[in-house]
């Protein structure tokens, strides 16, 4: 999940609640202190910290919980409600004909963000094109070229010239006929001065409607200068934040949105041309604090079904928490699950299933990656339909049967039977925790206050 440490940091300190009915000033001191740690920890700006511990501190000691909310969830809104209004609003992106410029160091991963962006963008019903003006970086064409075959979407540079203003302008020209036009530009190792007149004249010329900041989620302390340099040059609309999917601890990117009075456009959470999210702070801070992203859910579901022709009546992924979950459903749902992106990150998103559950997990309990999902789906077409309904009655001779046919190692086909076992004991561990009912109970729980979000 993104900014995991923090989450799971977060989610501890307000466990140290449970169970009391009302909150003392004790209370709300320590559980301040172990925010204020968990916040700094994930590298967000020392002012911000103290902004934001001092709002929940005067909140939680000023306002009065509704009656019969425990005080475990009269301060989780709090914290939700802070959180939400420190990042703010999404960046307004219409879904109409506009040009994007990015920006950013080099290795914080604008050309891979602009080639993620313009699949979003496709994804919308929308023509988007991405145009490569780096000529600082060795191979900074062919990756930007190759990204944008696999997404699918029209590209424009030109690895034999070396003026990137000439090379906006003709990029422009050429693919005029698009709808969206996003424009990837040199990163430099710091910010130097001639990184920051390369960018004003391409800005100059391109005339963007909207200029997004990427930031390599590590980076940091460092984001605050770095966002308020381009926002002084170029004027920052946006950020989108890059990398998420790692052991990044993401704060610094969250001050440089505070840093330039903007808002986070889009996430990137894996290798994948597939792996980006539009931003929605509401069901980020849900996630973050182990409450759920439904909006997130439904999206990866409907792309899902459309990349695997799977009808809605065919998979559900509540089916998953009924008990029915056996090696041939497996083998019809396991395509589905891996192009929603990790089951763990799908999980997070249920009501009920993030947060601390998810932390006590191995970690790799849900890792089903693209080879492995590959050799599992030959070895269960060397079985049997009995066999994929009961898998448990499996045994050695069958084992060795099924290798056999299915030109894989015995070990192999353990590994299958293995991963299934791990998988149906999770799941039966998370059996009615996400059902409608106990959604409701939660949401029930936590009302009053006026807070936005699922609250």
């Amino acid at each position: 999940m993104v900014l995991d440490d923090l989450g799971s940091s977060l989610r501890s300190t307000l466990d140290t609640l449970r169970g009391k009915s009302r909150i003392s000033e004790e209370d709300v001191e320590e559980v301040v202190r172990e925010i204020q740690r968990s916040l700094l920890a994930a590298d967000v700006d020392v002012s911000l910290v103290m902004e934001l511990s001092e709002s929940i501190k005067g909140r939680s000691l000023e306002e009065e919980p509704p009656a019969g909310t425990p005080a475990r969830d009269f301060v989780l809104r709090i914290v939700y409600e802070e959180l939400v209004e420190l990042i703010g609003e999404s960046t307004e992106l219409p879904l109409e004909e506009r040009t994007i410029l990015l920006a950013g160091l080099q290795g914080s991963g604008k050309t891979t963000s602009a080639a993620k962006m313009a699949w979003w963008f496709s994804t919308k019903g929308l023509r988007p094109a991405v145009i490569q003006t780096d000529t600082f970086r060795p191979g900074a064409y062919d990756q930007a070229k190759q990204m944008a075959e696999r997404a699918e979407v029209d590209f424009y540079g030109d690895p034999d010239a070396d003026d990137p203003v000439e090379i906006a302008r003709e990029g422009l020209a050429t693919l005029e006929e698009a709808d969206v036009h996003i424009v990837d530009t040199a990163g430099r190792h710091a910010l130097e001065d001639d990184l920051i007149a390369e960018i004003e004249e391409i800005e100059s010329v391109v005339d963007p409607d909207t200029s997004l900041l990427v930031l390599d989620a590590a980076i940091g302390q460092g984001a605050k200068e770095q966002a308020s340099q381009f926002d002084e040059s170029i004027g920052i609309d946006g950020v989108v934040i890059s990398k998420l999917d790692g052991t990044a601890k993401g704060g610094g990117a969250l001050t440089a949105v505070d840093q330039t009075d903007s808002s986070i456009a889009f996430l990137g959470t894996g290798e994948e041309v597939e792996d980006i999210e539009r931003f929605e702070p509401n069901g980020f801070i849900s996630r973050l604090l182990g409450m759920g992203d439904l909006a997130q859910l439904a999206e990866r579901v409907e792309r899902a079904m459309e990349q695997t022709g799977v009808e809605e009546d065919e998979w559900d992924p509540e089916d998953m928490l009924q008990g029915n979950f056996t090696l041939n459903d497996m083998q019809k749902q396991m395509e589905a699950m891996n192009n929603m992106g990790p089951l763990d990150q799908v999980l997070d998103m249920i009501p009920g299933l993030g947060g601390n559950v998810m932390d006590q997990l191995p970690d790799d309990a849900m890792d089903v990656t693209q080879d492995r999902l590959t050799t599992f789906q030959v070895i269960m077409d060397s079985m049997t339909d009995a066999e994929k309904e009961y898998p448990r009655a499996i045994g050695a001779s069958q084992i060795e049967r099924i290798a056999r046919g299915s030109g894989t190692d015995e070990e192999d086909v353990r590994e299958l039977l293995g991963q299934f076992k791990m998988m149906e004991r999770t799941i039966k561990q998370f059996q009615g925790m996400g059902s409608e009912k106990e959604m409701q109970r939660m949401m029930q729980q936590m009302q009053g206050g006026g807070g936005a979000g699922p609250f």
